[in-house]
């Protein structure tokens, strides 16, 4: 006979997470910032309650378990009271990019089969691009006006909100994110309740987010992409104050910041630029906050050292959609206070080290299978695993999923002694030449700290003796000027001799993915008839 522990059954589905922030922090403020100007204030018993409205309207217009409920949002209460209300009915939330190009939003809302569109009445222009592109969609809720659709409030306004939450397992579904689509079309992932639950918990580690009651957190990063980093349910937790802004502009993020008391901002690395940009501009101090969080891609040295200089904890992580996304997070390590300044900057500009309930290794770019050494020098394919990695993409079959639980990142990396990841390329981007390999990403974070660079690109080109060699593409800051020389001389003491680009090439753009990340695919494809001598 199997003898089980002796402990309660607790099922770990996001509306426990919802439920205690309305018990145990019910006035801590959620403030949101409109595209039009306005500001709304709730907190997080008015969450709860609209989040039972929401789960009572959508089963009025017949969504049931599992159906899927697509939101095309930025960051505001209404679109958190999704995240909740539609799980707390058994619903899956379809978190949609509005930056993706209208063939990728077909995509993405067939495959998902959504059946409700929630979005803001910025992008009623995409919405009426799409309709006849989505038929699965019956039903539209604007969030924040009703001029063409049913108006968000006038829609929950019809129920009472005495709502029990559907009851389920704690596998069942919850939220739907879309990759990017850099190669092919994006894949789907399908978070549990149950990942996302431990994935919160996982957040709140003091070294990762290191959320408390005392915290007031503006999270940049948008909703519709991974999850917000899952700070919305991270930040439940701890009962946190949460700032939104529907539009990213700098000047606004820097006002909220100074006048609700921010401590803690989440973004990636083009966000902070932006801000260092408009606060030099006008001769203003960056705000003094507790912590920055970094991600998305890795941060440039000079972007780590000025934060750190300004006071703030600089937390770069690392992480994609399909890991929920927390991978690493780099807090102080036990030597901390015997590091020098530049040591302690080196360390942070890192990735950080993996929180509890991840697992990470490196392979051989070569064969893809032997397990390389943690010794910091080894550089291999990075491969993750843990119970809120994907097994496999929405809707693939069974067998898609790896069968030892490894899931191949796509990132190129080095693991240090100490657990700390460091990040040197994508696999499809990392240059090999004369048979050894050169970091594109290293190349662009040293070149983007010249005082004259807003921005660096750097990739392999064929090349008729080394194979490939690097081309770095670079943008200039508004006003400045620099030549290839003045870079490569910048560079020269950075990074190895034979690391040296072999060509600067001066651009006015370099295209980025719908996540703000640079498209190599699209730069090269823009420079596909470049030659190097």
């Amino acid at each position: 006979m199997k003898v089980l522990g002796a402990m309660q059954d607790w099922s770990m589905r996001v509306t426990a997470i919802i439920d205690h922030a309305a018990r145990e922090a019910p006035t801590r403020e959620i403030v949101s910032y409109w595209a039009d100007g306005s500001e709304t204030r709730t907190d997080w018993a008015g969450i709860h309650r609209d989040a039972k409205k929401i789960a009572q309207a959508l089963l009025a217009l017949g969504i049931g378990r599992g159906d899927r409920v697509a939101s095309l949002a930025m960051n505001h209460s209404r679109h958190l009271v999704s995240w909740y209300g539609v799980a707390g009915m058994g619903g899956v939330l379809h978190t949609c990019n509005p930056r993706l190009f209208d063939d990728q939003l077909e995509y993405i809302v067939n495959h998902a089969e959504d059946r409700v569109m929630l979005y803001d009445a910025a992008f009623q222009p995409i919405v009426d691009r799409m309709r006849d592109r989505w038929p699965t969609v019956e039903h539209y809720i604007c969030f924040d006006s009703g001029a063409h659709a049913l108006a968000f409030e006038d829609w929950i306004g019809a129920q009472n909100g005495d709502f029990a939450w559907v009851e389920g397992e704690e596998r069942d579904p919850c939220m739907l994110c879309y990759t990017s689509g850099t190669t092919g079309n994006p894949k789907g992932v399908l978070y549990e309740h149950r990942s996302t639950v431990l994935h919160a918990l996982a957040g709140l580690q003091p070294a990762a987010f290191n959320l408390s009651a005392s915290s007031v957190m503006l999270p940049v990063v948008p909703m519709f992409h991974a999850a917000s980093w899952g700070l919305p349910y991270a930040g439940a937790m701890a009962g946190i104050k949460l700032v939104f802004s529907a539009v990213n502009d700098p000047a606004v993020l820097h006002g909220l910041m100074e006048r609700e008391g921010v401590t803690d901002s989440a973004g990636v690395p083009t966000v902070w630029l932006a801000h260092f940009q408009y606060c030099d501009a006008h001769g203003l101090e960056l705000p003094r906050l507790r912590a920055a969080t970094i991600g998305g891609s890795a941060a440039p040295r000079f972007m780590v050292e000025r934060l750190m200089k300004n006071g703030t904890r600089v937390q770069h992580a690392w992480g994609m959609t399909e890991t929920s996304p927390i991978g690493t997070v780099g807090g102080p390590t036990h030597d901390w206070d015997q590091l020098s300044f530049e040591e302690k900057v080196a360390k942070t500009a890192m990735q950080g080290r993996p929180v509890f309930g991840v697992e990470l290794r490196t392979v051989s770019l070569d064969d893809m299978e032997t397990e390389l050494p943690r010794d910091g020098a080894s550089s291999g394919a990075l491969q993750i695993r843990g119970p809120w990695v994907i097994k496999r993409y929405f809707k693939a079959d069974e067998d898609a999923a790896r069968p030892d639980g490894w899931f191949d990142t796509g990132d190129v990396g080095v693991l240090h002694p100490d657990g700390t990841l460091q990040l040197t390329d994508r696999t499809k981007d990392v240059i090999k030449s004369g048979g050894e390999w050169i970091s594109s990403v290293e190349l662009e974070n040293a070149a983007a700290g010249h005082p004259a660079v807003a921005e660096a690109a750097c990739v392999g080109m064929p090349h008729p003796k080394w194979d490939e060699r690097p081309v770095l593409f670079v943008v200039k800051k508004a006003g400045e000027d620099c030549r290839a020389e003045d870079i490569l001389a910048h560079l020269t003491p950075l990074v190895a001799r034979w690391w040296l680009p072999d060509a600067v090439e001066f651009v006015d753009d370099i295209p980025h993915t719908a996540t703000g990340k640079i498209s190599k695919k699209d730069l090269r494809a823009r420079f596909a008839d470049y030659r190097l001598g």
